[in-house]
């Protein structure tokens, strides 16, 4: 099946050789054609270039993208996706003056996630689950990271991670899996922390290896949650199962997350709400891929990840929704790349870049997606006729994508 998409009024993020991320200076600079072609063949990026290179071609479908923009489809490299139920009741308890630490004290938070997930069927829990991926999808991601860490049990977290599996067997879309037993500490280990560590360490992880149920291992560091210790104690466990970490770090304190990390090659840490110089002068040089969580920011009038002084400083930054139930209800990666210009004074081609090739590292998917380059996947946004792609950030409530591709096919039943 050869696909040519012809009269693009831009077309955004091109690569003519793979490259991994993008880094300081680096991030200001997105790649574009205009008046472009674009061609798929099955799942894969064929060609492109400029309109008066159009090469003659024999093409099964021909769209015209006259005043519209392409780009590589969004890559959320954090997600907490499956899950049972919601929190509604917990954001009212916010607007009425409590904290998410408050809440999380009194047995709310992810808590009562994890109570409402042992508590559902692994069915009803996946039949949730796939409303929110098919969403998600329709609003432009093509790659997608979920976590576990709503079961903190045995049972809940393989439950969780079955889940996963099944959402990648039956859907297009590339999926990772993450470990996140290390979420919070289940109410009967709140006196045992050691007795709970050693349930993640002898009792989850090997099914989880067994089972080839996992990509990642990833801990909530943070007060009150997991100290750099034991969090260094799971990154060492989880690398000696095959899973390579990455971590929630600096949400709401700087601990030493950051530098625990990088000690361990993690693929990622994550929120970095609270960044110090130390921790920003730690990054440089490694390899890990810093995170942003700007509608985490927005949902919990938390500070914001100081994306300008971290990108001077010469860091790569991607960007991801957070999608849960406590504390960012929403997938919808357009509105984090509009936060982020907004809230975080990301320029569009930074944050675009954020969203697609340093979101596919994040990922470890950078051969694969992230941009429009030969040889990766055919996963891409079309969108509506527009001024200029400045106009997704800017109009940052409108739905501007008039078709989803994922694996070359359009989505059906795009919802406007």
């Amino acid at each position: 099946m050869i696909t040519l998409i012809q009269n693009i009024q831009e077309l955004l993020q091109v690569r003519e050789t793979s490259i991994a991320k993008v880094s300081g200076a680096e991030m200001a600079v997105l790649p574009t054609i205009k008046n472009a072609f674009l061609i798929l063949e099955d799942n894969l990026i064929s060609d492109f270039g400029s309109m008066e290179n159009l090469p003659e071609i024999k093409a099964d479908k021909i769209i015209d993208a006259t005043g519209k923009v392409v780009l590589p489809s969004w890559c959320d490299s954090h997600t907490h996706i499956v899950y049972a139920g919601n929190r509604e009741q917990e954001f009212v308890d916010r607007i009425n003056g409590l904290s998410y630490e408050e809440i999380a004290n009194r047995g709310g938070g992810i808590l009562n996630s994890a109570k409402k997930l042992n508590e559902t069927p692994e069915e009803e829990i996946y039949e949730q689950s796939k409303v929110r991926l098919e969403e998600v999808m329709h609003l432009g991601t093509g790659a997608v990271e979920i976590k576990s860490g709503y079961g903190l049990t045995v049972d809940g977290e393989l439950k969780m991670l079955r889940v996963i599996k099944r959402l990648s067997e039956n859907y297009p879309i590339t999926i990772k899996a993450t470990f996140l037993g290390a979420h919070a500490f289940p109410t009967h280990y709140k006196e045992n922390k050691a007795g709970y560590l050693d349930e993640i360490i002898n009792e989850m992880l090997p099914e989880i290896a067994k089972n080839k149920l996992a990509d990642y291992v990833d801990v909530f560091c943070e007060s009150g949650y997991f100290s750099v210790e034991q969090t260094e104690k799971i990154m060492e466990a989880g690398i000696a199962f095959g899973l390579k970490p990455k971590i929630h770090v600096n949400q709401f304190n700087s601990i030493g997350g950051i530098q625990a990390g990088i000690k361990f090659n993690a693929l990622s840490v994550d929120h970095l709400e609270i960044m110090n110089p130390e921790d920003i002068e730690a990054l440089k040089g490694s390899e890990t891929m810093p995170v942003a969580l700007p509608s985490c920011s927005y949902f919990l009038s938390i500070p914001y990840t100081p994306a300008r002084e971290m990108i001077k400083a010469g860091l790569p930054v991607a960007l991801a929704t957070d999608f849960n139930p406590g504390s960012t209800p929403s997938g919808n990666m357009n509105f984090v790349v509009a936060t982020a210009c907004i809230k975080m004074k990301m320029t569009p081609e930074e944050a675009i870049n954020a969203a697609t090739i340093n979101g596919a590292y994040a990922m470890g998917l950078s051969e694969t997606h992230g941009s429009i380059t030969k040889g990766k996947k055919a996963n891409l946004i079309l969108t509506k006729p527009i001024s200029s792609y400045y106009q997704i950030p800017y109009a940052f409530g409108s739905n501007l994508i008039e078709s989803v591709f994922i694996e070359g096919k359009i989505l059906p039943n795009n919802n406007p």
